[in-house]
């Protein structure tokens, strides 16, 4: 990896402490799992939008300016669809914060994109810009699952996207895929994984297309059909053998599974998501982004997540938010002992506690019960799921906290 990130004592994961998440709400449509923040866009403000998360990125330093100087060790840009936006206007974003931040030697640079927009010299702009890390929504090479969930490209589009990415010289090459579609079998799931694993991708995330699991929200179209028993999605012991032979696949080709539903090559590991499961803190630019800041005081911020009323506000000099949450230390307990629990590494469960005043004593029998039942591991403090337990994250953390 470019960036040699530091090593969270309380999972033994290497994470980066500062970064900087950055959201481009546009997309050409929208995908009917999706309940991100975005907007269906024929034209793309590009230009306006490049100069408006530049201009909260200056509001907000003119309220944190200590933030000026902490090295920011990832950057993230997610979305809706940021292969969307020209090259030239993210090298002027990255340029913009470099101007403005305190940004590390060998940063993480992470940008989503789509196999149909993947052309060789757009590629090849965003790494000359700086990207060093590409993260492609793939979700399947069946065109019958593609179908289902709404996606433009294919399996040749895929594969045609991430020879493009060699070829503009990206060190690291993700995927995303998800299991556990109406109409999708274990084999069609064990295709994608063989299938993926022979484009040699530097990491893997793959994700169960469940409300539980927070893949697919309640208000999307699809989970409305589902409500209404129009479609049916796998019934969950299918879904089991599909996570199964997922983490077999990847794991035989050297991707090892590192949190709940990511798999990397050593070392390839997401630094910047790995902060979010570490606890790190994080500034969030654009339209519905989310930040985490530690100073003055713990909290969370969500921005607005109408573009134009985004805009709007930004232009007008405002900040764009939409809502703001003190976190207290029972908040910041559950979010670290649930993240770091989703990590395989584990979580020094007893210092989390320690922490943030919460009390151990009560949680020593639970924590007994769960390694009996065969949950959860305990090794040199440190609390880890095994696949049956991570197979129930939120059951399992619903009972420590």
């Amino acid at each position: 990896m470019p960036f040699d990130a530091p090593v969270d004592p309380l999972t033994g994961m290497q994470a980066a402490r500062f970064g900087l998440y950055l959201h481009f709400p546009y997309c050409l449509a929208k995908c009917p799992y999706c309940d991100f923040a975005v907007a269906v866009a024929k034209q793309v403000p590009e230009e306006r939008y490049a100069d408006a998360v530049l201009a909260e990125l200056d509001a907000r330093l003119a309220i944190h300016p200590a933030l000026r100087h902490k090295p920011l060790q990832s950057i993230f840009l997610g979305g809706g669809t940021p292969s969307l936006w020209h090259p030239r206007h993210v090298a002027r974003v990255l340029e913009g914060l470099a101007a403005r931040l305190s940004v590390a030697p060998g940063v993480e640079v992470s940008l989503e994109g789509n196999p149909e927009r993947a052309d060789a010299e757009r590629f090849k702009g965003y790494r000359a810009a700086g990207v060093n890390r590409l993260s492609l929504g793939v979700q399947s090479f069946q065109a019958q699952t593609l179908k289902a969930l709404g996606r433009a490209h294919d399996a040749a589009m895929v594969e045609g996207a991430v020879e493009s990415a060699r070829r503009a010289a990206f060190p690291v090459v993700s995927m995303d895929f998800i299991y556990g579609v109406h109409g999708q079998t274990v084999a069609q799931v064990e295709a994608d994984a063989r299938r993926a694993v022979a484009l040699q991708p530097e990491h893997l995330s793959t994700y169960a297309l469940t409300v539980e699991r927070e893949v697919l929200a309640e208000d999307t179209p699809l989970s409305k059909r589902l409500k209404r028993g129009e479609l049916e999605l796998p019934p969950d012991d299918e879904v089991v053998a599909m996570a199964r032979v997922v983490r077999g696949v990847y794991g035989a080709a050297g991707l090892h599974r590192y949190e709940v539903s990511n798999h990397a090559r050593e070392g390839f590991g997401s630094r910047h998501n790995a902060l979010y499961w570490t606890g790190g803190e994080y500034l969030a630019l654009g339209v519905g982004a989310s930040g985490m800041l530690l100073e003055p005081e713990p909290h969370r911020y969500v921005n607005l997540r109408s573009p134009e009323k985004y805009l709007v506000e930004v232009e007008a000099g405002r900040l764009p938010e939409e809502d703001r949450e003190a976190l207290g230390p029972q908040e910041l307990f559950a979010e670290r002992l649930a993240m770091g629990l989703r990590l395989v590494s584990g979580v020094d469960w007893e210092a989390v506690c320690e922490r943030y005043g919460q009390p151990v004593a009560p949680r020593r029998a639970e924590v007994a019960r769960l390694v009996e039942h065969g949950f959860a591991t305990l090794r040199d403090g440190r609390l880890a799921l095994t696949e049956k337990g991570a197979d129930v994250h939120s059951a399992v953390c619903a009972r420590l906290l």
